[in-house]
């Protein structure tokens, strides 16, 4: 009651969300065990024991009490609790993070392997603190950092309170550029992220995952540790080493990549890949490689405006889905369904709607990728082409005629 108590006050002056850190528990000294001392008594329940027992599911309690905590005090709306330590299951109750992580190119790497093992233990929400939590990163790698961070469900600046002050205006132009770049795209990507948290409660699939997740079969996959899928829509490449950037400086711009089989869609300048087991892609320093899966209705938003962005599938049919709903709490939610499907005479997307949420967008566009245009119908009716993108509305069925790139 005590613990629970602690929360009510907090929230009574406005506090939104949680952060348990420091909370394996850990103590600050000069030697010795980091944690409590062994004989630590614990309540366990009502039976008791000491802290041999009590300290590796200390975190993920303090978390259940927490979340348990927050459901009383505010029943219409959601926890949120970020908890360093934790044990299995502490999905149920909170997010966690890399903890305080070198800021190395080396750590950097290890942060895809551990985020993609999380994820498939059970816990979805993860992320590192971008650039490293202890010493002080250089430029480059901080970009890089944020770029990475940029496809991770967790996403935050944060150091330690012994190192040089940071963040991400710190290094000055070209950086600040490129950095505010990458967050834009993050909330534009918002919607496809927000589906994939649906789709994590639904089928407990992580948003972040190994590449073998799209052919389990393909054993070139397997030891693949320098990309990682978000959803099976995107695969995000990563730049992980320094010095991988513009030509001018006369250092490498390019990363080589192995493909899962299928067609890819370049995310920035739409080039394809297919039939093709690895590929060198440019890598530039205002850039990573990020792909797109063929047959993907990737959502978008700018403002009030859905942006679907359409990746024609290889052969036959595909489906994608929208979630929304209020963003808290516990009410009516939407599914958008997406289904895409290729034939001799050209491409079509058709909309099904289920769920009470009203529709949140005031405007909606097409943007086709992998396909010239010539003609398009919208519920029948011809609309000009002048562009790849199509101001639509709501619609049941757009279809494309064109050119398959």
């Amino acid at each position: 009651k005590w613990w629970s108590r602690q929360y009510e006050y907090l929230l009574d002056v406005g506090i939104a969300g949680f952060w348990h850190d420091m909370n394996e528990p850990a103590v600050f000294i000069l030697w010795g065990d980091r944690s409590l001392p062994k004989v630590t008594q614990h309540m366990m329940e009502g039976r008791g024991g000491d802290h041999r027992e009590a300290h590796n599911v200390y975190g993920l309690l303090q978390a259940e009490a927490a979340y348990e905590s927050l459901c009383n005090y505010r029943p219409d709306q959601r926890p949120f609790i970020v908890s360093r330590a934790g044990w299995a299951g502490l999905q149920r109750y909170a997010w966690t993070w890399t903890g305080d992580i070198e800021c190395t190119w080396e750590a950097l790497r290890q942060t895809i392997a551990t985020v993609v093992g999380l994820g498939l233990s059970g816990i979805p929400y993860s992320g590192p603190d971008i650039g490293g939590f202890q010493g002080n990163p250089s430029a480059e790698l901080y970009l890089r950092w944020f770029q990475v961070s940029t496809f991770l469900t967790f996403y935050r600046s944060h150091c330690s309170n012994n190192v040089e002050y940071r963040a991400p205006w710190t290094y000055g132009e070209p950086y600040l550029s490129m950095i505010r770049d990458f967050l834009h795209l993050r909330y534009r990507l918002l919607p496809y992220f927000y589906t994939l948290s649906w789709e994590a409660t639904q089928k407990g699939y992580p948003p972040v995952r190994p590449v073998f997740w799209l052919d389990s079969s393909d054993s070139r996959l397997w030891d693949v540790e320098d990309a990682f899928c978000l959803g099976d829509a995107l695969m995000v490449c990563p730049v992980l080493e320094d010095g991988v950037r513009e030509a001018k400086l006369s250092r490498r711009e390019s990363r080589e990549i192995i493909l899962p089989k299928g067609r890819w869609y370049n995310f920035w300048n739409d080039a394809v890949y297919e039939k093709v087991q690895q590929v060198n892609i440019d890598a530039h320093l205002e850039q990573i490689p990020l792909l797109v899966r063929a047959g993907t209705v990737l959502p978008m938003e700018e403002g009030d405006k859905l942006i679907l962005h359409i990746y024609p599938p290889v052969e036959g049919a595909s489906e994608s889905f929208l979630y929304s709903d209020a963003k808290d709490g516990y009410g009516d939610s939407r599914i958008d369904k997406f289904r895409l499907l290729r034939d001799e005479n050209g491409l079509e997307i058709t909309w099904e709607e289920e769920g009470n949420y009203p529709f949140s967008y005031g405007n909606v566009e097409v943007h086709l990728h992998g396909m010239k245009l010539q003609q398009v119908w919208v519920d029948g009716n011809e609309v000009s082409v002048e562009s790849q993108q199509i101001e639509v509305g709501r619609f049941q069925k757009v279809r494309f005629q064109g050119e398959i790139v």
